[in-house]
């Protein structure tokens, strides 16, 4: 995969329908395994949950995912980074954590995110250097 091809925008009302589907496609397993709700209105909650944070990722023309990050002053924080089955084992996802990482190292601030415990985006997360520092019931709390 060609990384210079892909390219990052704002989220905007025009992506809901888009961003619902992604979520359906990436998240309903494990939240299912999880116990948790699928319906519709749990999913735009958490589509809308901090949406000005939101970003849309384009790779070549197509829409293939989400990133959701919030940049404060004493943390990165990864809200949600969501990229379509097709698109996902390429190495995309371990490309923008190390963008995400490699911004972060500059001003050495530190970067948190949540997974669940059951999603297999974890064992990404671990690779790429980030340590479980905290958990809930379905959760981990992750630190880089």
């Amino acid at each position: 995969m060609d990384f210079s091809l892909l390219h990052i925008r704002k989220a905007t009302e025009n992506d809901l329908d888009f961003l619902l589907d992604l979520r359906v496609k990436t998240m309903n397993e494990h939240l299912i395994n999880s116990g948790l709700l699928i319906d519709k209105d749990a999913h735009l909650q958490r589509i809308l949950y901090k949406f000005e944070d939101a970003h849309i990722l384009i790779y070549k023309e197509t829409t293939i995912g989400l990133l959701k990050i919030q940049h404060r002053k004493t943390e990165i924080e990864i809200i949600q980074l969501q990229i379509l089955p097709a698109f996902q084992g390429n190495g995309l996802g371990k490309y923008i954590l190390n963008m995400i990482i490699e911004e972060a190292s500059l001003t050495k601030t530190p970067i948190t995110l949540s997974v669940l415990k059951i999603n297999p985006a974890l064992k990404l997360y671990l690779r790429t250097g980030f340590k479980i520092v905290e958990e809930n019931e379905h959760s981990f709390i992750m630190k880089f």
